[in-house]
């Protein structure tokens, strides 16, 4: 059983319904879970937030929080947890904000640095995360494969 599989095994049997608010993965998240057979089971909604005005009007981040702290931040991505959550009426959410590449890395937030948001039933947890040297869709896919191991881990 692939660590997908086991994600969506395990929050049917703890009747949980999971949501997504994506910037730098861009749905590949949530299609690693649409590719589980009894994937609607859990996933009602999910939503890719690539801009910060689709993070404030869909997912409920604060603009302030935005303007502090930067987009590529866990600030940002526990804020995107509980709105995904939130917006979707889901006892597990997801954040997910990072800088891909191959441009628009700074020296304080270099390419291949994504912060990840956890928030389970209430329970905010953030991790920031360096893929160094990958290509964008390395970093991605590396981003993808952390939030499903560390959802195993967290629920």
């Amino acid at each position: 059983m692939n660590l997908e599989e086991k994600l969506v095994d395990l929050l049917i049997r703890r009747g949980y319904h999971i949501s997504f608010a994506e910037s730098c993965t861009g749905g590949l998240m949530c299609a690693q879970i649409v590719n589980v057979p009894n994937a609607s089971r859990v996933l009602n909604s999910s939503f890719i937030t690539y801009s910060n005005e689709a993070k404030t009007k869909l997912v409920y981040v604060n603009p302030i929080t935005l303007e502090k702290y930067g987009a590529v931040s866990e600030e940002v991505a526990r804020e995107m947890a509980s709105g995904a959550a939130k917006a979707a009426n889901s006892e597990v959410g997801v954040g997910i904000t990072g800088v891909a590449g191959p441009s628009g890395g700074t020296e304080d937030k270099p390419v291949g640095m994504v912060c990840f948001g956890f928030n389970i039933n209430g329970e905010i947890d953030s991790f920031t995360q360096y893929f160094e040297g990958l290509n964008r869709n390395e970093v991605r896919r590396s981003s993808v494969n952390f939030v499903l191991e560390k959802l195993l881990d967290l629920i």
